[in-house]
């Protein structure tokens, strides 16, 4: 049977996990994103543009809006670029996006996640986005 979870947001056991662990210095966090064909701001309503976009427009409108956030808080992106079928991996697994941002530790990236206008602003990303991976990655 085919799993069909999707993943938005950090789970509180994972959360917990990665920020419970001792902060070791940079990491860059691997984001692989799959755009809703439709914005969905149904939880944020406020947010919601006055015409319907599409997912990648509102994923671009939160990036937008957040990387002077990103940047003021010692962040940056590395790299971004769209993506489609793996060359090793599940051939029935796409992503429309890849991003890595770098984060100088784990105490910037949470207190930028918990700054209450990043929150708002991320309800862009709720909206665009209809699965999600984030993988924190160190240098060895």
């Amino acid at each position: 049977m085919k799993d069909v979870t999707t993943y938005l947001n950090v789970s509180e056991q994972q959360g917990a996990a990665f920020f419970g662990a001792p902060d070791e210095g940079p990491v860059v966090m691997l984001n692989l994103l799959r755009f809703r064909e439709n914005a969905d701001y149904s939880h944020a309503p406020e947010l919601a543009p006055d015409a319907p976009i599409s997912g990648k427009d509102a994923y671009a409108c939160y990036m937008r809006e957040m990387l002077p956030l990103l940047q003021h808080s010692g962040g940056e992106v590395l790299f971004s670029g769209t993506s489609a079928h793996f060359l090793i991996g599940p051939a029935t697994e796409t992503w429309d996006y890849v991003l890595l941002v770098r984060q100088s530790s784990k105490a910037s990236f949470l207190a930028f996640a918990s700054d209450p206008e990043s929150q708002r602003i991320a309800a862009h990303r709720t909206a665009a986005i209809s699965d999600s991976r984030l993988l924190p990655v160190r240098a060895d």
